[in-house]
C-alpha cells in the first residue's frame, strides 16, 4: 500500500510534476510543437518520417536518445527503483538542473543541441521512479496516471478496496502537471528559452531542501 511511503512524497512529486510540466509547455510553444517531458509524439514523428521521408530525422532521434542518457544516468547514480531516504537524488535534481541550464542557453542563441540537453534532463526525471509497495509514481507524463486513476475508480465501483492516499497523490501529480503548463506558457510568452531557468531554479531549491531533510534525519552523504 502507498499509505508506507513518507509524507514527503506528496509535496515532491507535485513539484516535480509542475516543473515537468512546465518544461513541456516551453517544448510546446517553442521547439516545433515538440514534447520534452516524453517521448510517444516525437516516436511517431520519427516512424512516420521514415515513410515520408521527413527533414530532421536524425534530430528526433537525438532527441530520443538524449532522454535514454538522462535515464541512464539516474539509473546509474540510483542504482535501484525502490523509494528511501539517503539515496542521492539532490544529485540527480542538481545534475537536471545543469541540464536545464544548458538547454535555456543554447536554446536563446539557436542552438540545436538545447533539445537534447532538455530532453536528457527529462529522461534523468522521469528515470525518478519510486517503487515502493506496489505504487509507481512518475511526475513527466500524466497519460500511465489517469490510466491508474480510472483503474481506481473502476475497482471501486466494483466494490474493490480503494486507496485514498494513492488516489490523491494521482491527482496532484496531475494537477501539478497542468499547472506546471499553464506557468510555462506565461514564462514563455514573458522570456522565451529562458523560461527554463525557472524549472532549473526550481530543481536546485527541491535539491537543497531534499539535503537538508536527510540530515536533519540523520541521512546525511
Amino acid at each position: 500500500m502507498i499509505s508506507k511511503l513518507p509524507r514527503w512524497v506528496e509535496a515532491g512529486a507535485f513539484s516535480l510534476a509542475l516543473l515537468a510540466g512546465t518544461v513541456n509547455a516551453v517544448g510546446l510553444l517553442g521547439v516545433e510543437h515538440q514534447s520534452l517531458s516524453h517521448l510517444s509524439g516525437i516516436a511517431t514523428q520519427l516512424g512516420s518520417g521514415l515513410v515520408t521521408k521527413a527533414p530532421g530525422l536524425w534530430h528526433l532521434g537525438g532527441i530520443i536518445l538524449s532522454f535514454l542518457v538522462g535515464s541512464a544516468l539516474s539509473g546509474w547514480l540510483i542504482g535501484q527503483s525502490s523509494l528511501r531516504l539517503g539515496r542521492h537524488y539532490d544529485t540527480l535534481l542538481w545534475l537536471e538542473a545543469t541540464l536545464l541550464m544548458m538547454a535555456a542557453l543554447l536554446l536563446t542563441h539557436g542552438g540545436l543541441g538545447g533539445h537534447y540537453f532538455a530532453s536528457a534532463a527529462c529522461g534523468l526525471q522521469n528515470a525518478l521512479v519510486t517503487t515502493y509497495s506496489g505504487a509507481i509514481v512518475r511526475t513527466t507524463h500524466v497519460t500511465g496516471v489517469i490510466t491508474d486513476l480510472g483503474l481506481m475508480l473502476g475497482g471501486r465501483l466494483r466494490g474493490g478496496d480503494f486507496d485514498r492516499r494513492k488516489f490523491w497523490l494521482l491527482i496532484l501529480i496531475v494537477a501539478g502537471f497542468i499547472g506546471g503548463g499553464f506557468l510555462g506558457a506565461l514564462l514563455f510568452a514573458r522570456w522565451q528559452f529562458l523560461a527554463l531557468i525557472g524549472p532549473a531554479l526550481a530543481c536546485s531549491a527541491l535539491a537543497l531542501s531534499y539535503r537538508i531533510y536527510r540530515a536533519t534525519k540523520g541521512q546525511g552523504a
